[in-house]
Order: C-alpha cells, then structure tokens, then sequence
C-alpha cells in the first residue's frame, strides 16, 4: 500500500518507471493465476456505465479460446510483491496460406486485457513483446490481431507502439435466430458432407485465399463442427458425383462451428423499456409465426452463436442456395434452444458477403486486421513480403476457432 501512495506524489514519468519495474510476465498457471484471471475479465468487459454491454462467459476455462490450437500459450502480468494479475494476453501460432499457394506460419494475438487502474504504465506493450518472442521460437514469420475498426485503443497499441501494420479489413455479419423457421425452397437439396469430403474439397477452394488452414482437416472433424453442408438444385442430384469430385454447375456450400460449448455471450445494461420490447417481438413471433417477424433474440440470458465459415458459392443459381443455406443453419440454430445468433466474417470483396442475410445493428462493416513481420527485416522474407503482397483472390479464410 505504501509503494502504490508513494507512487501517486510523483511525477507521472517517475511513477511509470516504478510500475515498469514491478511487472514480471509469466506464463499463465491454472493453479495460481486463474481466479485472477476470470476477476480481470469481468473488470475489462466491454461497455460503459448506462451502456448495453456485451459480456463474454468462458465457462471457467480462460484459455478456452486458444485451447484448439496446437501451438498456443497464455501470459499474465504480475505486479509488486504480492503478484496482483494486472494484465493478460493469449496467443497461438497455426500454419496458413498467404495467397500464392505457399504456407507460412502465422501467429494470433488475441484477448489483450490490463487492469483499468493500471493502464498507460506499458503493460500492454510488455505483454505483446513477450508474446511476440513466444511465437518467434515457435518459429512463426508473421503476427496478426484483430480488432473493431472503432476501437482506437487497440488499434494506436498495436500500430503506434508495437510496429504492427493495417493489413485487411472484414466485414461481421450477425443474423439473430428469430421463434420462426426459415422456408427452404423444395427446388433445393442440402446435403452433408462428412469430413474426409469436405477437406479436399476446401483445399481445392480456397487454395489462392489468404489465411486457410494447413489443419482444415483438424478443424472439420473437431467436436465443435457441426458438419459441412451444400445446397444444390434438385434437378442436378443426377450430374454430380462429390465422391468423384464431379460437382453441380451451381451449389453454395459452409462449415458450421458452435461456440457455446466454448464460451457464451450476454447483453446486460439495456432499460426495462428496452428489455420488454425486444421480449414482446419474441412472444408475437412465437405465437403468431406465419407473420415471420424479425423477431429479436433473448440476448439478456446467456446465449452461444453459431460460426458459418468456408462459404462458398457458384454458377448462376449460388447467390438463392447460399441464402437457401444460410437458412437452414437457422433453423439447425432454432432448435437449439442456446443460440442466439449466427455469425458469418468475410472479406469486403468476396461474393458471398451479398448473399448472407444479416442484421445490420447487429453486423460491423469493418473488422480490422493488423500484421507485424516478426522476422529480422534484414533478412530475406520468402519470394515475397506479405505487406507488399496484393492477392489476386477476393476471399480470406476466417478460422473459426479464432471467435
């Protein structure tokens, strides 16, 4: 108590010096550090006082988000003597395509969190350098976070202070799951591929997109999959052949991931009003369901979302199936009484961001995408340096174990 007082009457400059100079980074320890930990994240939830916010349950598993990664670490910062957890950051390292159909090891930053009373003392910056040298003997090229293009914070860390650069911008798109199914049309068959079909066929695809998975056949056959899944026209069941690799001119094909079994989400915050309005939408719709309204989930209990990922679509007919395709996973979503809302990221110039039906309250246009080269910038990068690189493809590969 008495070095925090001291540290108060002195100038701010000598003040951070002191901070600095308490902080120890630590590999995350389950025993010690994970009581702390869940403390820091509630003290760093997102929102303001007389503000919705939006509150993220991990289930008691603060390494939940990067536990599915081979190759993945958790950091915390101590401060003083008595080891308070001031800060926190996670991070994996995964193998991935860089759009000329070479792989290259690719490191994510993620859940960068510092004690509100502690910030501006660089430990945020201190937390990344140690999670940057972590990746680098993991022997990762490349480092990558992603943040809200709103969230100015992160975004001046990251560029302003730890060298990172903006690098690709995605678009979240958010579609509630409403008390009413969605029509699918009897013109239209959705079939379910299983894994060992699915994979060669997303290598196949997305083999010129930026960020595809080398594990794809990990991720796919993961418990957390709920299945690949296509939607073809009845009328060419007859002219194609997936086990030959013979497929319809037109299909639109995803994956489908579940994060409640991860972490779930909840709304807290909102006025009475506000609260009732969005429960009496639900009751209309659920009692009155040929009106279809766009009725609004119940957000303000604790609700899982579901990941569409690896969207696909061709020929002329792929805009309707892809739509037709995101229904059904509604309606996969509806009969799972604890998710709330279904989840798409694509790129701003792939096609399918048009044909995915989205809540635009709901969605953000922008989701920022920063890169830091983590190699001497002396040496020789490869053929090429990613920076520099412009794909000639309009996807990028969204990991859905990066939610």
């Amino acid at each position: 108590m008495s070095l925090k007082i001291a540290a108060e009457n002195w100038p701010r400059s000598s003040s951070k010096k002191v901070e600095e100079s308490l902080i120890v980074i630590r590999e995350y320890d389950e025993v010690k550090h994970k009581v702390a930990v869940e403390n820091l994240e509630r003290l760093c939830e997102v929102g303001q006082r007389g503000k919705p916010s939006l509150v993220t349950d991990l289930l008691g598993d603060p390494i939940c988000r990067i536990r599915l990664f081979p190759l993945h670490v958790m950091l915390v910062a101590e401060f003083g003597e008595g080891g308070e957890v001031v800060g926190v950051i996670r991070g994996c390292v995964k193998t991935v395509t860089r759009g000329n159909l070479a792989y290259v090891k690719l490191a994510y930053v993620l859940g960068l969190r510092v004690s509100p009373k502690h910030r501006r003392f660089g430990i945020g910056t201190k937390l990344v350098e140690h999670l940057e040298e972590w990746c680098k003997q993991k022997e990762a090229k490349y480092a990558y976070m992603a943040t809200d293009c709103t969230n100015e914070p992160s975004i001046n860390l990251f560029t302003k202070k730890c060298g990172y650069s903006k690098f690709r911008t995605l678009t979240m798109l958010v579609q509630p799951v409403h008390a009413h199914y969605k029509s699918i049309s009897t013109n239209i068959s959705v079939l379910r591929l299983p894994p060992r079909l699915a994979g060669p066929t997303y290598n196949h695809i997305f083999t010129n997109s930026e960020f595809f998975p080398k594990d794809i056949d990990m991720i796919l056959s993961n418990k957390l999959n709920l299945g690949t899944f296509m939607a073809i026209p009845r009328k060419y069941l007859t002219k194609c052949d997936l086990k030959k690799g013979i497929f319809p001119p037109s299909y639109a094909m995803l994956s489908v991931w579940n994060t409640k079994e991860v972490f779930k989400l909840q709304v807290k915050g909102v006025s009475p009003f506000v609260h009732a309005c969005c429960v009496g939408t639900r009751l209309l719709d659920k009692c009155m369901p040929w009106l279809r309204l766009p009725s609004f989930p119940n957000v303000f209990r604790p609700f899982g979302i579901y990941v569409m990922y690896a969207l696909h679509m061709e020929g002329k007919y792929g805009k309707q199936l892809m739509k037709s395709l995101c229904g059904f996973v509604h309606n996969m979503a509806k009969d799972d009484g604890d998710c709330g809302t279904i989840v798409a990221e694509v790129s701003q110039r792939d096609p399918v961001k048009e044909a995915v039906p989205h809540w635009r309250k709901f969605s953000w246009a922008e989701d920022m995408w920063c890169i830091k080269n983590l190699e001497d910038m002396k040496k020789e990068c490869g053929p090429f340096d990613w920076f520099d690189y412009k794909s000639f493809s309009d996807v990028i590969f969204v990991d859905p174990r990066d939610f």
